[in-house]
C-alpha cells in the first residue's frame, strides 16, 4: 500500500521488530530438538504526526557576525541580543495524545523467570544421585549436582521427564483425575533443556519486547498469559499419553495478538500488504515446525488462536484521521469518531469468542473428554507420519 501523505507534518517511524518463534515440545521418554527459523521482521510501520513547529524549536541560532556599519548596530546590541533567553517552545495543544513509549519491563522479568526456574528443575534433578550403569550424566565433572541427563535421554541438555512431572508439567491425567488444574499454569514457565529455553527465550525477547513498548506491560502481560492457559488446554484436550512444557504457547499467542493488531488497527499502518504476507508467512512456517514428533503443536495452535482474538480486544488503536487531527487543515473540523465501526464490532466477537472458547475448553477438558473422539484428523496437527519418524500414540 502507498504511505499517506502526513498533511504538513513530518512522519517518524518506529523501526520493525524482528519476529522468531520456536516450537513447544511435548515429552514422552525422549525430547527432540526444534528448528530455529529465521527471524523475519514483519512489522508495519505506523504514521505518528508532528505538529508544525515542533522541529524548529530545538534548532540553534549560529552567533551572529557584526558588520561595520549602522544597519549592524553596535557590538553592546549585538552581545545583548545574544545573551537574550531562548524563546519558549510552542505549547502542546489541549487534549492532544502523544502516543507513549513503554519502558519494557514485564519480558525481561518472564526471562528472567524463566531461566530461574530452569536452575530449580535442574537442581531438583541431580542427575549424578541418579545415574545408572554406562549412562553418563552430561557435565557432571563441573556442573557436579546442575549436570544434564545422558543425550540417549534428553538430546536437549535437561533434567529429566520425572523431574518436569514432578515440578509441574502439564499431564492429562493429573489434571483431569487428580484435579490439579495449576498445571495449565506452571507447565508454560518449565522447559524440556537448554536448547528448549534459549529458542523460547531468544523468541520471547525479539517479539515481546516491542510489542511492550507500545502497548504496556498490562496488556502484553494478559495476552502472554491467557495464550499459555489457551494453548495448555487445547493440549490437554488431545494429548493424553505424553507430558507437556514449554513457553511456546504463550509466545504464539503473541504472534497471533500482532496479527489481529494489524486488521484493527489497519487505517494507520503503511506497506500493510507487504507486512500481512510476511507476518503470516512466519507464522505457517512456525506452525508447519509443530507437525515434527514430539513437538505439541496443539499448545501452538491454541495459544494463537487466544491471543489472535485478544488482540482484537486489547490492542485497539485510534483511527488515522483521528491520530491526525491535529496537523489537518482548519477547513477540516469532523474527523469522526475516535474508533471506528468495525473496530467496535472486531472487539465484541473476539471478546464472545474468547470467553466461551476458554470455558467450553476447560469444562471438556475437566469432563474428560478425549478431542480425538470428535476430530478424527485432528492428530495430523500436531504429528504427520513420515519414513523417517512415527508419531506413536
Amino acid at each position: 500500500a502507498k504511505p499517506r501523505p502526513p498533511h504538513a507534518a513530518e512522519a517518524t517511524h518506529h523501526l520493525p521488530p524482528r519476529h522468531l518463534s520456536p516450537g513447544r515440545l511435548a515429552s514422552p521418554p525422549t525430547f527432540s530438538t526444534t528448528p530455529l527459523p529465521l527471524p523475519v521482521s514483519t512489522r508495519p510501520q505506523p504514521i505518528r504526526a508532528v505538529a508544525p513547529g515542533t522541529q524548529l524549536a530545538t534548532r540553534q541560532l549560529a552567533r551572529p557576525s557584526y558588520v561595520v556599519g549602522a544597519m549592524a548596530g553596535s557590538r553592546r546590541d549585538a552581545d545583548r541580543k545574544e545573551k537574550a533567553p531562548p524563546a519558549a517552545p510552542p505549547q502542546q495543544q489541549p487534549g492532544r495524545e502523544e502516543e507513549r513509549e513503554w519502558v519494557p519491563w514485564i519480558v525481561p522479568v518472564f526471562v528472567a523467570a524463566n531461566v530461574a526456574l530452569f536452575a530449580v528443575a535442574m537442581y531438583a534433578n541431580n542427575c549424578p544421585a541418579h545415574a545408572r550403569g554406562r549412562r553418563k550424566c552430561v557435565g557432571a565433572g563441573f556442573l557436579r549436582r546442575f549436570a544434564f541427563q545422558p543425550l540417549s535421554q534428553n538430546p536437549l541438555l535437561g533434567p529429566s521427564s520425572a523431574t518436569l512431572q514432578k515440578l509441574g508439567a502439564l499431564v492429562w491425567d493429573k489434571v483431569v483425575h487428580e484435579h490439579q488444574g495449576w498445571r495449565l499454569v506452571t507447565c508454560i514457565w518449565l522447559h524440556a533443556g537448554v536448547v528448549h529455553l534459549l529458542a523460547n527465550m531468544l523468541s520471547l525477547v525479539l517479539v515481546g519486547l516491542r510489542l511492550e513498548q507500545q502497548f504496556g506491560f498490562v496488556r502484553v502481560g494478559v495476552i502472554y498469559l491467557v495464550s499459555g492457559v489457551g494453548g495448555s488446554v487445547m493440549s490437554s484436550l488431545f494429548i493424553r499419553d505424553n507430558i507437556s512444557v514449554g513457553a511456546s504457547g504463550a509466545l504464539f499467542g503473541l504472534l497471533g495478538a500482532m496479527l489481529s493488531e494489524l486488521f484493527t488497527n489497519w487505517t494507520i499502518y503503511t506497506n500493510k500488504a507487504a507486512a500481512l504476507v510476511t507476518l503470516l508467512f512466519v507464522i505457517a512456517v512456525n506452525l508447519a515446525i509443530g507437525i515434527l514428533p514430539h513437538v505439541d503443536n496443539f499448545a501452538h495452535i491454541g495459544g494463537f488462536l487466544t491471543g489472535f482474538l485478544l488482540g482484537f480486544v486489547l490492542l485497539m488503536r485510534p483511527h488515522y484521521g483521528w491520530a491526525q487531527r491535529y496537523v489537518l487543515p482548519s477547513s477540516v473540523k469532523d474527523v469522526g469518531r475516535k474508533f471506528l465501526a468495525y473496530q467496535w464490532a472486531l472487539l465484541a466477537v473476539a471478546s464472545v469468542l474468547v470467553v466461551v472458547g476458554l470455558a467450553v475448553g476447560m469444562a471438556m477438558l475437566f469432563r474428560g473428554v478425549n478431542g480425538n473422539e470428535h476430530c478424527q484428523w485432528c492428530h495430523y496437527l500436531s504429528c504427520v507420519p513420515t519414513a523417517r519418524w512415527s508419531c506413536g500414540k
